[in-house]
């Protein structure tokens, strides 16, 4: 039978997963490092549960035994993507993951020789911004001739998970790119945009995104900046630990996330595109929940790929309630 494991099941997001594809009707054994946590787990929703670290090879082996999809939601990534990566790779297994931070995507890039050769797909950010962000994008791309630059942004509301706040202080770098060219180039990071989500202009700041690598994968477009708005309460302070596990589902519900594509083509023509949908937390769960079912139904192709690419720019409009339009 073929079988999903999700690695880091209990955690914020993985926890919604898990119920998500139980939902869906997949199979699923979770995985992680903590076993307490796990035993818990298991015993309340009967069912199987494997314990394993990433630092002996041979251990993931042996837990990876009959599993077909690999779902990590354990991050930070810079931990956790490289060793499961790899892997996947050497059990050919169909890998997925939920990063927001650029190691996923720099080593879906570096492994992707070695994963097409093995019949193995690698499809970091199957849920959260790199979907939601990459159908805008080709929606948007779509809408002109011979498009040549791309802005994306996000406009992010409500609070943040503890795992969110930390990935992200982990990975917080001086160095802001943006692709000009096809190239990723340095950004000054104090060169605000004005983006209007639905209710007025709103100044975002530029920062490093996946979607520069991902966008550049599915569109080619040659110039791409991304950048956020933080309408929550912005990034947390002081002890992270002492953070909740993440925001209550009241909370995710009056907390909606909306997403602009400025497009513009070889001749000036400038198109705006704008995405609204869930909590970017449930919009994750449901959509990585959604992307596993395919993989596991055989929507899969080997090497590098982006849920845009793999699944259609319409992807993210079959998650939840989101929207696309024209501005």
């Amino acid at each position: 039978m073929k079988t999903m494991m999700i690695y880091g099941a209990t955690g914020y997001t993985g926890s919604m997963i898990v119920q998500h594809a139980l939902d869906s009707g997949i199979p699923v054994t979770i995985a992680g490092r903590s076993e307490d946590k796990l035993v818990a787990m298991a015993s309340e929703l009967n069912l199987p549960y494997k314990v394993f670290s990433l630092e002996n090879p041979s251990e993931i082996d042996e837990a990876l035994a009959n599993v077909t999809v690999l779902l990590n939601c354990a991050g930070p990534f810079a931990y956790t993507a490289d060793a499961l990566i790899n892997a996947a790779v050497r059990n050919k297994i169909h890998y997925l993951d939920i990063a927001a931070e650029q190691d996923s995507y720099r080593l879906a890039e570096a492994y992707e020789e070695d994963a097409s050769a093995a019949g193995v797909m690698l499809l970091p950010g199957c849920g959260g911004s790199v979907a939601m962000l990459g159908c805008l994008a080709v929606h948007a791309a779509e809408r002109v001739k011979y498009p040549v630059s791309i802005s994306l942004a996000l406009n992010v509301a409500g609070s943040m998970s503890r795992g969110s706040a930390v990935s992200a202080m982990e990975n917080l770098s001086p160095e802001c790119l943006i692709r000009l060219n096809g190239q990723l180039v340095p950004k000054d990071p104090g060169e605000l945009r004005s983006f209007d989500f639905g209710s007025g202009a709103r100044e975002c700041f530029p920062v490093t995104l996946p979607d520069l690598v991902t966008v550049w994968k599915t569109t080619g477009i040659p110039d791409i900046s991304t950048f956020v708005h933080v309408s929550g309460i912005g990034f947390p302070q002081g002890d992270l630990s002492t953070l909740p596990d993440g925001p209550s589902a009241k909370e995710r519900e009056s907390s909606r996330y909306q997403a602009v594509a400025e497009i513009v083509d070889a001749e000036g023509k400038t198109v705006q595109m704008l995405l609204d949908t869930v909590n970017g937390y449930s919009f994750t769960a449901i959509a990585a929940a959604e992307a596993a079912r395919r993989v596991l139904a055989g929507d899969a192709k080997p090497g590098f790929q982006t849920p845009a690419d793999l699944f259609g720019k319409h992807f993210a409009e079959t998650i939840a309630d989101t929207r696309i339009t024209q501005l």
